[in-house]
């Protein structure tokens, strides 16, 4: 099977480079300079260090090479540029080869999520959402992950679990895109506040606290935006939220640790090459609660230290304010 991966990032270079096993793959990036080195070199020193590619697997910077005739599309890119790289691309494919999104966020905006986004600019094409705990340098590390492929139609999503299954990398199949893809989104925001409590030094307990709560949150917006309860429970709902709260290698993790050390924003985003999708879905999510009704208050409070309005500090003031006694019960 011919594969195109677009987006050379540290996730899109993880599963280019599991597809590149059993498949003819190419992995595209916007930088040519990368795309030689992993041509020539096998290496992504830029957002892979360390870990040496399959010598199978094909780099280019040139999009219409990479995506010309192929039988299935992988997007790698960031939120912000997912319509770009689809409406570029659009030209150059066959009509009715499946498409599947790596991305976990809105599109700021019209508040797509990344399938309705591959419909929208391209339509008559299957779409798919992967998420789950894809930490990408475990993963390459040939570590145990678990991740699901979600699309309304089991049969494509069978069809794709063959495909992007390999050795340790184990997929499930979930019809409920809405809940995957929510779940994915939102838990960047939770990490977000987990890591400004690790920055901040407080206790275990109450970065628990933040991600249970969390959870909580981002099943109540979920289900009210069509997701089902149980998705939230599974590998892309609670799975991805554990590992993207409490592992040092979460992009948005780091982030809120640096918040809640006392770095701007603007600071911390200017020193690194990588995207944290929390810091737009912070905003998106903050929107969505207002249109579904929803109350959010872990996310309205993040919202508000990236917004600028408060401190990580006072953020967590907060979140862990006590109440008077007999009074506390926990929402569902």
């Amino acid at each position: 099977m011919r594969i195109a991966v677009l987006g050379a990032g540290s996730w899109g270079t993880a599963v280019a480079a599991l597809l590149a096993g059993r498949h003819d793959c190419t992995l595209c990036a916007r930088d040519p300079e990368l795309a030689r080195e992993i041509q020539e070199g096998g290496v992504n020193a830029r957002y892979m260090p360390g870990f040496t590619l399959p010598s199978r697997l094909h780099a280019t910077a040139d999009l219409e090479k990479a995506v010309h005739g192929v039988d299935l599309l992988v997007i790698g890119v960031p939120t912000r540029g997912f319509r770009a790289v689809l409406t570029e691309a659009r030209p150059y494919l066959r009509s009715w080869i499946p498409v599947v999104s790596l991305a976990k966020g809105f599109e700021r905006g019209t508040l797509l999520r990344m399938t309705e986004l591959i419909r929208d600019v391209l339509p008559g094409h299957p779409a798919a959402a992967l998420t789950g705990s894809n930490l990408a340098k475990e993963v390459m590390a040939g570590q145990a992950a678990a991740s699901v492929i979600a699309t309304e139609d089991l049969a494509m999503a069978r069809a794709l679990q063959s495909v992007l299954q390999r050795g340790m990398f184990r997929i499930y199949i979930n019809h409920d895109v809405i809940g995957c893809e929510v779940g994915g989104a939102l838990k960047n925001v939770v990490a977000i506040a987990t890591g400004i409590a690790q920055g901040l030094g407080v206790g275990d307990n109450t970065r628990a606290a933040v991600v249970s709560r969390g959870l909580a949150e981002i099943t109540r917006l979920g289900v009210a935006m069509g997701g089902e309860a149980g998705t939230f429970a599974g590998l892309a709902g609670m799975g991805d939220l554990i590992a993207t709260c409490m592992s040092p290698l979460s992009r948005n993790r780091t982030l809120g640790e640096q918040l809640g050390a006392g770095r701007a924003l603007e600071e911390i985003m200017a020193g690194t090459s990588t995207v944290a999708e929390g810091v737009g879905t912070a905003a998106t999510a903050h929107e969505l609660a207002r249109r579904y009704h929803v109350q959010t208050p872990i996310f309205d409070e993040i919202y508000r230290v990236l917004a600028g309005e408060i401190t990580a500090e006072q953020a967590y003031r907060g979140l862990t304010r006590e109440h008077p006694a007999g009074h506390e019960r926990e929402p569902a």
